[in-house]
């Protein structure tokens, strides 16, 4: 017996020189780290300027140098809404890379069988060393680099090269010396981490471990960040660009009003500076202090904290749905998908092989034996049953199949549920090579037949019989004609194999002499299309998404399952070979790229190469994949889908992990993301429509000797309504199946459109024209005043902090209160029908209700501290009509604008 493997001692000196087989783990964010990235976000930089200079004013007003409105809780207000947007978005990503890491732990608990001083041991994969023998059988996974000592295997290492066939490993004959510096996967003396044991058994001698394997260094390369910004990022972006300028004008134009407005009370401009230097410089300072709360006003605090609870209660839902969120910012990208790379094996197909037909001698076609009747079913499903190197088991009320090959587990798939008690013992049998291309066994006791089970070439040729349902010989007369329908299939890249018996008995090592075999029927297997993966990649293409499906079969292969996937609908479309790909330019790809649907053959550097093209079109694109090959493409690509049953450095390199494999999750994750943009913009036609009114009414009124409308302490509800409950309101919009019949957007494309801007004028524009109406319209003003005298006049400008005019003040308030609930309501939907989906979202009419609630209790009980006093029903009945006037204004500017962006 030949002696394998290290001793104690010399691991022990292996492990100090070459170190041990533990990668090191990929720099992963800590929540401070998290929470820091957080703070680079566009909205949340201007909040923390603004708060800077809230905190100026209020402590220069504090110690007397200016005079100030800022009260304390002011910058306190400001404060709390960039904590809750940062730590709300931090949490939700830092609890699902704590599931994720869960995931990965899996991954560490392998062990391995090794033989250490002398005797087979198992130790855990990370504790192997240089030296070390280590036993490889049928599915184990290659633990470090290597090559074999001893015996012969057969491995698939799709995961590092992409390459879906199985290389045979042989050990190395003695003498053999390794002069490659390169890594070579065809080497058949050589063996890789991550690669798995398809057949046979063998020993390897472990040469590299770690982080220096293949397998290591592709995770190593992993730890480059070369991210580039989400689109989301971009256009918030440029909506703080936006926002800051228009606060910056508008808070000038406001410190200019109110400049004016002094200097008018003053008498003009020469009585104005003659009132004294420090009573100029003071309205200077007044005017400037307006100004800064103006800007602070203009901006949407709320925006950060949206985003944040809209992210959080998606990936929640997600997860539901298999879809597992690494990165917040994952889950928007996907909803602005142009393009996506798929894989194929296990995402778009079953990722595994079964039987999708069986066609027996009088051509009848079946997909389940259980439908093949009489004693064709019944000698069929005994010809799979004892012709087979893969077994049936049972685990508690579950039933499946082990052992053998893909092809074996797939045709004993076929006859799981039909097992006939039958009395049978093998007399011998010929096991199946790619060389005979079939497998025979020979069978005794209440059938005595040879079975025989191969390539239809080598099989139909010796039939003289088939077997009728009845169990009656039949002269096989339809011989052409099942030949057509295996081309047929053959075509849509269905492997056929055939069934037969034969009463000849099987000789030494041949199959039975004659040509009067028996036909039982053919099989045609292959890994099938995920019927949901059809539907799935129908709606992906109607939401705008171009599919490209990146597969290592060959082009022929390719093009069946891609037509049967439904990625393959014209002759417009492309299909490519790597070889053909690496002829081309990169100029050459970029003009065709929109038409290409299915890439043959694929290395792991088309992945990489098609991705970089497609961003240097200005395209969102998206990359599925599951081996360490793909990590590179998962990681450039502006969301990475992992899969589930992947490797862990894939799922390290993604965004999102798609825990089913499944494509129908991916058109979810689209789905959500789009819910997720829509549900932004509805937030901000909601608080810009709020901002603007208030600005508009801010500049207007220091124009007509008017204080502001609004007490600092209102502006503190308002900025809540605004913020926080509103976040809460619109962060629970349920997915809409329509969103997946919009465009993808594009990455420039601002995310305040045209349809925005419309209902935000038109609205900001009502709420301010009414508002001015009800503050200086007399017949107004009289609904709501009593025992003072107006005159004859028109137009009224009232002192809102006096006690005659409290309730006026009072329904100013509640005015624009209510015109921010019920503009909510137009909001939310772009559909006439307000009440459209309502339902999906549980919360918004609670929150709208609280919203309700609470200003009431305000108008009754908060007195002098709210600047309220109780109204009676004639005035709420005024302040409601105008209020809801909102509805009716927008419908009308629905209905001309429509819904084009």
């Amino acid at each position: 017996m030949k002696k394998f493997g290290l001793s104690d001692k010399q691991a022990e000196e292996s492990k100090a020189k070459y170190g041990t087989n533990k990668l090191s783990e990929l720099a992963t964010e800590t929540f401070w780290d998290k929470l820091k990235g957080n703070f680079g976000d566009p909205m949340i930089k201007i909040l923390c300027v603004a708060l800077l200079v809230n905190v100026v004013i209020y402590i220069l007003g504090a110690i007397g140098v200016i005079e100030s409105d800022v009260e304390w809780y002011e910058p306190i207000g400001i404060a709390v809404a960039i904590a809750l947007a940062t730590l709300v978005s931090t949490f939700s990503e830092y609890r699902n890379e704590n599931a994720f890491q869960k995931l990965q732990e899996e991954a560490s608990k392998i062990t391995c069988k090794i033989y250490r001083n002398g005797e087979v041991k198992e130790i855990p994969i990370d504790d192997i060393v240089v030296g070390d023998a280590v036993m490889l059988q049928s599915g184990d996974k290659i633990p470090a680099d290597g090559i074999l000592i001893d015996g012969t295997i057969k491995v698939d290492q799709s995961v590092l090269n992409g390459e879906a066939k199985e290389a045979k490993k042989i050990a190395i004959p003695d003498g053999w010396t390794d002069t490659e510096e390169a890594m070579d996967f065809l080497n058949e003396y050589k063996v890789f981490r991550g690669s798995v044991v398809c057949s046979g058994n063998a020993v390897m001698q472990v040469t590299v471990v770690g982080d220096k394997s293949v397998y290591g260094q592709i995770a190593k390369e992993l730890q480059q960040d070369d991210e580039r910004d989400s689109p989301l990022k971009v256009k918030l972006a440029g909506l703080a660009n936006g926002i800051s300028k228009f606060g910056y004008i508008g808070g000038g134009a406001i410190a200019i009003a109110s400049l004016i407005q002094s200097v008018v009370s003053a008498g003009g401009f020469s009585a104005f500076f003659d009132s004294g230097i420090g009573n100029v410089i003071n309205s200077f300072l007044s005017a400037i202090i307006l100004a800064v709360i103006i800007i602070v006003m203009a901006v949407p605090e709320g925006l950060p904290l949206m985003i944040a609870l809209v992210s959080a209660m998606n990936m929640s839902k997600m997860l539901k749905d298999n879809v597992l969120v690494r990165k917040a910012t994952g889950i928007e990208t996907a909803g602005s998908l142009n393009i996506l790379f798929s894989d194929k094996t296990g995402t778009i197909t079953k990722g595994k092989l079964e039987v999708v037909t069986f066609i027996d001698g009088s051509l009848n076609e079946t997909s389940k034996l259980v439908d093949v009747k009489g004693e064709l079913g019944r000698l069929t499903a005994v010809a799979i049953h004892n012709n087979t190197d893969a077994v049936v088991t049972h685990e508690g009320d579950s039933v499946k199949v082990v052992g053998g090959n893909a092809t074996e587990k797939a045709v004993l798939g076929f006859a799981i549920d039909v097992n006939p008690k039958v009395n049978l013992s093998r007399v011998t049998s010929i096991p199946f090579n790619s060389t005979n291309k079939y497998s025979a066994t020979q069978v005794k006791g209440d059938y005595n037949y040879t079975l025989i089970k191969g390539a239809p070439e080598k099989i139909l040729q010796r039939c003289k019989y088939y077997l009728d349902k009845d169990g009656n010989k039949v002269e096989f007369s339809t011989a052409k004609q099942l030949d057509d329908k295996i081309n047929q299939y053959a075509e849509r890249a269905i492997r056929m194999l055939a069934l037969a018996v034969s009463e000849d008995a099987l000789g030494e090592d041949s199959l039975p002499d004659g040509n009067n075999w028996i036909l039982l029927g053919v099989l045609g297997i292959r890994d099938e299309v995920r019927p949901e993966s059809v539907t799935a990649i129908k709606k992906v293409k109607e939401a705008g998404v171009q599919v490209v499906m990146i597969t290592g079969d060959r082009k022929e292969t390719a093009v069946a399952i891609a037509k049967d996937a439904g990625l393959l609908t014209s002759d417009n479309e492309k299909v490519f070979t790597s070889d053909e790909l690496q002829k081309m330019s990169d100029d050459d790809i970029k003009a065709v790229l929109s038409d290409i649907r299915v890439i043959a053959r694929a290395l792991p550097t088309d992945k990489s190469r098609l991705v970089r093209l497609a961003q240097e079109k200005e395209l969102v694109v998206g990359m599925t994949g599951d081996g360490v090959n793909d990590s590179p493409a998962l990681k450039k690509a502006d969301v990475g889908f992992a899969m589930g049953g992947g490797t862990e450095v894939a799922k390290e390199a993604s965004d999102i992990v798609i825990l089913d494999d499944n494509f129908n999750s991916i058109e979810k994750a689209i789905l959500y993301g789009r819910t997720i943009f829509n549900s932004i913009r509805k937030f901000i036609i909601f608080q810009l429509t709020i901002n603007v009114a208030a600005v508009l009414i801010s500049f207007v009124c220091p124009l007509l000797g008017m204080d502001s409308p609004l007490t600092v302490i209102q502006i503190l509800w308002v900025n809540l309504v605004m913020d926080t409950l509103a976040a809460l309101a619109f962060g629970g919009e349920p997915a809409i199946d329509r969103y997946m019949k919009e465009k993808p957007k594009s990455r420039s494309e601002a995310i305040v459109n045209k349809y925005m801007w419309s209902s935000i004028i038109t609205g900001s524009i009502w709420i301010f024209i009414l508002g001015i109406a009800l503050l200086t319209v007399a017949p107004l003003q009289k609904i709501f005043v009593e025992n003072y005298d107006f005159g004859t006049s028109f137009f009224h400008i009232p002192d809102l902090n006096s006690s005659e005019f409290l309730e006026l003040g009072t329904a100013y308030f509640a005015f624009f209160i209510f015109s921010a609930v019920f503009n909510a309501f137009n909001a939310r939907t772009t559909e006439i029908n307000l009440f459209d989906n309502i339902k999906g979202n549980k919360g918004f009419l609670k929150i709208l209700g609280i919203i309700v609630v609470v200003q009431l209790i305000m108008t009754y009980v908060g007195g002098s501290v709210m600047r309220c006093h109780g109204l009676d029903a004639i005035e709420w009945i005024v302040v409601l009509v105008m209020s809801i006037s909102i509805i009716p204004i927008d419908l009308l500017r629905k209905c001309i604008v429509g819904k084009k962006s």
